[in-house]
């Protein structure tokens, strides 16, 4: 299995991101995904999880401002991520939810206050 994610960078405090995840190797539909970050200094942590019937789960601490969904056309897991705050500052990962596969590279995102 192969998880490419994409899409950080820098931005200000308040502005938007949207983080890609593009999955090969698994049955993407049949797969319960999250989205993990990790921040500076601290343990790999989920922040949004996404079901195979739809229902999503958040993180308190980002809870309002990210959305997670998918494309099952195109073997694709997003993070929509408004709003951000200088804590956001992460390396983002996607991954299973519930078995992860080997982490991928992730995608680093920075919010400057």
């Amino acid at each position: 299995v192969q998880l490419q994610a994409s899409g950080g960078g820098l931005v200000q405090a308040g502005g938007s991101l949207r983080l890609s995840c593009l999955v090969f190797g698994t049955d993407f539909s049949r797969t319960a995904w999250a989205w993990y970050r990790q921040r500076p200094g601290r343990q790999r942590e989920s922040v949004a999880v996404l079901l195979t019937d739809f229902n999503t789960d958040y993180a308190d601490s980002v809870m309002g401002r990210f959305t997670i969904y998918r494309d099952n056309t195109k073997n694709t897991l997003y993070l929509q991520m408004n709003n951000l705050k200088p804590e956001d500052t992460a390396v983002y990962y996607c991954n299973s939810r519930y078995d992860p596969w080997p982490w991928g590279q992730g995608t680093q995102v920075t919010v400057s206050s």
